[in-house]
């Protein structure tokens, strides 16, 4: 994909000393192998709100819902602060077209999942959001995000990346003038994908899809968003693909030789077993869909979701 994918990171992601301490939390991941595909735009909210470097450490108090920043130390209270640029920097993130964004973990300002809120004895629970997080996903809902440190998980990180693809795929799609045909162009070539995440999901979509001429144009865009980027939250499993892999199978009955077909079936068994990762079996419907030049399956960003460089689907 030629036209620049942008994600928001921490910067001290990216290697910046920006932290409290005057450190950085450097992620070779990102840089080094998300670098590759992504323009990147860094954010350190407590630096940038003027906490300055380095700083009193900070931890979140109260309420898990409507928590304050306090510091350790001299207990003062940085949270309109926080709040009152965090409206400022999302009106200027709001111009980057962001297509994704990757925040870093337990941090008071930009956790995004399980913060530390500690209560009126002191007691810490992990079941808050940094502020700054929680701010970018109320004004941002659609757009994927996630931690740093759940891209360990092969599951997780394949996820994130095909939402962000997805996410760029869609901005592209708004683009283009908004016409029911458009619409219907773009959901018959994400159609295996969503099916991976949900088929209950894909059957809803397409029934908006079919009342086209009932509804506002403008409406059905806005309810088809919400409905993708909601399948796509749905984590795609070994059942779910395995059931995309056998419909996608289903295009090949008349071409394919038995020996071809034992061999199809073989592979997506041992996927369903857990002995090949899920690039195996892609790879060769890949090969029968050139092969046999299959017009409808060479649409299908189900097989070719992300760069293959990334090698997202080697390792789920």
């Amino acid at each position: 994909m030629a036209a620049t994918i942008k994600l928001g990171v921490s910067t001290c992601l990216l290697g910046e000393k920006v932290r409290f301490d005057g450190g950085h939390k450097h992620n070779r991941y990102i840089t080094q192998v998300l670098g590759q595909f992504f323009d990147f735009i860094p954010v350190c909210p407590e630096s940038e709100c003027g906490l300055g470097i380095p700083r009193e450490t900070m931890r979140l108090v109260g309420d898990a819902n409507n928590p304050r920043l306090i510091t350790n130390k001299n207990h003062i209270d940085h949270t309109d602060k926080m709040l009152s640029w965090s409206a400022k920097r999302l009106s200027s993130l709001e111009k980057e077209d962001l297509c994704g964004f990757i925040f870093k973990k337990d941090s008071p300002s930009s956790g995004l999942h399980r913060v530390k809120v500690y209560n009126d004895k002191g007691q810490p629970v992990k079941n808050g959001r940094g502020l700054f997080a929680a701010e970018f996903t109320k004004r941002f809902p659609r757009i994927p995000v996630e931690e740093e440190g759940r891209l360990n998980d092969p599951a997780l990180r394949e996820n994130f990346i095909e939402r962000v693809f997805a996410m760029k795929r869609w901005r592209e799609a708004l683009h283009r003038r908004r016409t029911m045909g458009n619409l219907v162009d773009f959901h018959t070539r994400e159609k295996l994908l969503i099916m991976a995440h949900s088929q209950e999901r894909y059957r809803e979509m397409g029934r908006l899809v079919a009342t086209g001429k009932q509804l506002k144009t403008a409406d059905i865009y806005m309810r088809y968003e919400a409905l993708l980027f909601r399948a796509l939250d749905l984590k795609g499993t070994v059942s779910k693909h395995t059931n995309v892999l056998m419909h996608i199978l289903g295009y090949f009955k008349k071409q394919l030789s038995a020996d071809e077909k034992k061999e199809v079936l073989e592979l997506i068994q041992s996927y369903r077993s857990g002995y090949l990762p899920l690039i195996v079996p892609v790879t060769l419907m890949n090969h029968f869909v050139r092969k046999y030049r299959q017009p409808y399956l060479s649409l299908q960003t189900y097989l070719n979701p992300h760069p293959i460089d990334l090698q997202l689907r080697n390792h789920v």
